[in-house]
Parts: C-alpha cells; sequence; structure tokens
C-alpha cells in the first residue's frame, strides 16, 4: 500500500492537513449536540459542511478530513438520527467537494466516548463494535485511510491498531495525551506509541494538544518515525460550545517552524484553527520549495 506520509518525508515537505471542522460549523451557525457535537450538519446542513470543506482546498490543503468525529455508534446512539446515513453523508460530502481538487480524505474515527473523559463507562466488547464498525465504514464509503484522532485510551488505540492492521486498512493513529506525556488512561505516550508502531500505520500524529506540551514532546527522540501534528489554536474550555482561536496564524507558523529539524510527514491545525492559519503554512512551504528549486 502506498504511504503518502513516507513519501512526503523522503521529499522533505510535509502533507498540508486541513484545520478545525466543528468549531468553524459552530461559528457558522450550527448548534452543537451533546453527543454528536458537529455531526449532524452533515445531514441537516450539508452545505455548510460542503462550504467549511471548500474554503480548506481552496488554500492549497493535501489532504481534507470527514466531518465524522461522532458519528460512531457509541456517540449516535443516544440520537434520533441514523448512524450509518451520517458516516456516508459525512464521506460523500468530503468526496463532493474535493472534485475540482487533488486532495487526500481522511476518514475521522474519534474515541468512542468523549476525547478528554478519563474514566471509561462502557465495555471492551462495545469499544470493539463501536471501532470495528465505524472504520469499516469510513472506508466503505471512500475515505483514502482512516484518521484516528485524539486517541487518550490505551484500550482501545490497542482495538484500532489491531483491527486496521489485520484487515489491511490504511490508518493513522494520532495522540492526545496530559502535559507530563501521559494518556488519559495513565500510560507513557512515549510506551504506547512504541506499541502502535508494531501495527504498520502509516504514520502516528498528535493533535489537540497546546503548543507549550508540542515542544515539550519535540525534545523527545522522534528520529525515524513517521508522523504529523496538529495543535490546538484555542482559548476556550474543552467543555464550552464555543471555541474561538487564541493563536495568530503568524504564531502559529512561530512554533511550527520549531519543529521542522524532526521532518514531520503532515501538519495542520486543530481546533480554533481557520484557514488563514492552514493558508499560512502552505504559503511558507510553497515558499521553501520555490527558493530550493531557484537557489
Amino acid at each position: 500500500m502506498f504511504n503518502y506520509f513516507e513519501f512526503a518525508r523522503r521529499c522533505n515537505r510535509p502533507l498540508i492537513l486541513d484545520g478545525a471542522n466543528g468549531s468553524l460549523l459552530l461559528n457558522s451557525g450550527i448548534t452543537s449536540d451533546k453527543y454528536l457535537w458537529t455531526s449532524a450538519a452533515n445531514i441537516l446542513n450539508p452545505e455548510k459542511v460542503l462550504s467549511v470543506h471548500r474554503k480548506y482546498l481552496k488554500v492549497g490543503v493535501d489532504i481534507i478530513t470527514t466531518n465524522t468525529f461522532r458519528t460512531n455508534p457509541s456517540a449516535v446512539k443516544q440520537s434520533t438520527l441514523n448512524q450509518t446515513e451520517l458516516v456516508k453523508a459525512g464521506v460523500l460530502l468530503a468526496k463532493e467537494s474535493t472534485k475540482k481538487y487533488n486532495a487526500i480524505i481522511a476518514g475521522c474515527n474519534p474515541p468512542a466516548e468523549d476525547c478528554y473523559q478519563r474514566r471509561r463507562t462502557i465495555s471492551i466488547k462495545e469499544l470493539k463494535y463501536n471501532h470495528h464498525k465505524h472504520i469499516s465504514q469510513l472506508i466503505e464509503y471512500g475515505s483514502d485511510f482512516v484518521l484516528n484522532e485524539t486517541q487518550s485510551h490505551f484500550d482501545e488505540i490497542k482495538i484500532i491498531s489491531a483491527y486496521c492492521s489485520k484487515n489491511e486498512i490504511p490508518y493513522v493513529v494520532s495522540f492526545y495525551f496530559d502535559d507530563k506525556l501521559k494518556l488519559l488512561s495513565g500510560e507513557n505516550l512515549f510506551s504506547v506509541l512504541d506499541y502502535v508502531r508494531q501495527f504498520n500505520p502509516l504514520a502516528i500524529g498528535f493533535n489537540c494538544i497546546s503548543p507549550d506540551i508540542f515542544l515539550n514532546v519535540i525534545q523527545k527522540q522522534l528520529k525515524n518515525i513517521i508522523w504529523g501534528f496538529y495543535l490546538n489554536c484555542g482559548d476556550s474550555e474543552h467543555s464550552s460550545e464555543k471555541i474561538t482561536c487564541s493563536i495568530s496564524p503568524d504564531d502559529y507558523l512561530k512554533t511550527i517552524k520549531l519543529s521542522l529539524d524532526k521532518s514531520p510527514s503532515f501538519i495542520g491545525a486543530c481546533c480554533g484553527s481557520t484557514p488563514l492559519h492552514i493558508s499560512t503554512l502552505k504559503k511558507y512551504f510553497d515558499g521553501k520549495i520555490n527558493n530550493s528549486s531557484t537557489g
């Protein structure tokens, strides 16, 4: 299977991932759902989802993420909407948006429960059902790979890695962790990272962490790892229904530059970011390529 991220690393130019979907949808007037976040918009307000995707595509992203954060079975079981239709619509909207663009579609697979929740309230059997079904749906409806993002519990990371590896599903695991570099389930980040690498993911990632925590991570050993990141740019509490930006595009770029000697293979932005953040990254890397080719 072709590894986009390994290719990008060899080219010394990270792939550009899109920025926040959910917070942009909230700021466009979509109401946050207690269980579904903004995924109900796939069915109820598809034109707004398409608009968000197209804004990122217009600034030149390489990867578009489906609006399927919380279309997974464990989230949708509390809703009256049809789970399969929510996932299908989310993937098809991403595919529709890319018709005039050459972009890779990342099928977003979130944690089974709230991504900032420490205590597990569902069984291992339910966890397996949740991830097996959602991952399979994302691929069935047309995602190029599965982006398992904001993963902070080792039990479901093991389920995801084993299932994707066994079924030859291209996937990335992106970790969320605290300032002690531990998952919310307590394990050391780098011990879990080493575990996941045994299952041959396309890449590993870090997302929704603050720039300060990220700068601590990149002081550690990232050599010979295909990796990438997209950091939290918001100033709201994780439980807030509104997420506002607290990091300017230029300041975000300054943080990004501190990581480039570690050769990240993909870079985007997370909560609170906008297409302007991604446009700033894109212009910077395009400038680097143009300067090297004419130098």
